[in-house]
């Protein structure tokens, strides 16, 4: 019974190394599988069990993995550093999503090209202007820290809306087109993976930069996890409609056409509600900023 126990206790919680490499392995299981899914099903099999174990183990290890971390957290200098210095963490924040914001821009034009496609070419530029608000901010967050000067964050803040709102309303133009017209995107499995991957991992950091930077009473701040929040809607718009074509077929033509009005508006609305409150806000502190000044 001993014996028992032991196995099923080394089984549920493997070393942490175990499930590193099991990370990895797991993961060039299920990509080759998506990928070749009709020819290899003794393969399909031993990666859906491979994964849902590596998951398992994983979410087992949270709290001490948790454990783990918050003690390296408070042991090595330059993490407290970026623990205690929220500009710093900003500004990599920024650094980061200019990058990966930059290269998906690049990817969106790349799909544009190869598929002769307005809805590609639009996604492009809209990833790029998100962008382009990522390198304004992060000119202002590199040499000013939070709250320094009110009245030139409240600019860029209310700048950030204007730019957002004439996005989305080109956006909603596309999306009206791709809905009227039914329009549908084939992609490579490779293609779909990337879309998903990009789409989850951007949508949990707005989501986690959301709730870490609400104390900080910064509209600079506020307008880069507004950005990111906007960027991760219009990713999870992309992302449902490489999926419906990916696993539909043409009798869902309907359903299709459903789901992909419905999300779109829903993007479109809580994107424009987030612009018009970064507009009128900034406008009304402003306001209020400059009649003080004036009296």
């Amino acid at each position: 019974m001993k014996l028992f126990k032991k196995i099923a206790k080394s089984l549920i919680f493997p070393n942490i190394i175990i499930i590193i490499l099991l990370i990895p392995f797991s993961l060039f299981l299920l990509i080759y599988s998506f990928i070749y899914h009709g020819s290899d099903k003794i393969v399909c099999y031993v990666a859906y069990i491979i994964s849902a174990y590596t998951l398992t183990a994983l979410c087992a290890r949270i709290p001490s993995l948790m454990r783990f971390i918050d003690t390296v957290r408070h042991k090595n200098k330059y993490l407290v550093m970026l623990d205690s210095d929220a500009r710093l963490r900003v500004n990599l924040s920024l650094y980061g999503s200019l990058l990966l914001n930059s290269g998906y821009a690049v990817f969106q034009l790349g799909l544009g090209f190869y598929h002769r496609s307005v809805w590609f070419y639009t996604l492009s530029a809209y990833y790029l202007l998100l962008a382009v608000m990522r390198f304004l901010l992060l000119r202002y967050t590199r040499t000013h820290s939070p709250g320094e000067n009110r009245i030139a964050e409240l600019q860029r803040y209310r700048f950030c809306g204007i730019i957002l709102l004439v996005m989305n309303s080109v956006l909603s133009v596309i999306v009206f087109y791709i809905t009227w017209q039914n329009r549908t995107f084939s992609h490579h499995q490779i293609t779909t993976i990337a879309i998903a991957a990009y789409t989850f991992t951007t949508f949990t950091f707005s989501i986690i930069n959301l709730v870490k930077y609400r104390r900080y009473n910064s509209p600079v701040f506020s307008a880069t996890k507004t950005i990111n929040l906007a960027q991760a809607l219009v990713s999870m718009l992309t992302l449902e409609t490489t999926m419906l074509t990916a696993f539909g077929d043409e009798a869902d033509e309907g359903f299709r056409r459903l789901m992909t009005g419905s999300t779109g508006a829903a993007v479109l609305i809580v994107i424009f509600g987030m612009a018009l409150v970064m507009i009128t806000k900034a406008a009304k502190e402003l306001h209020l900023t400059g009649d003080v000044n004036n009296g």
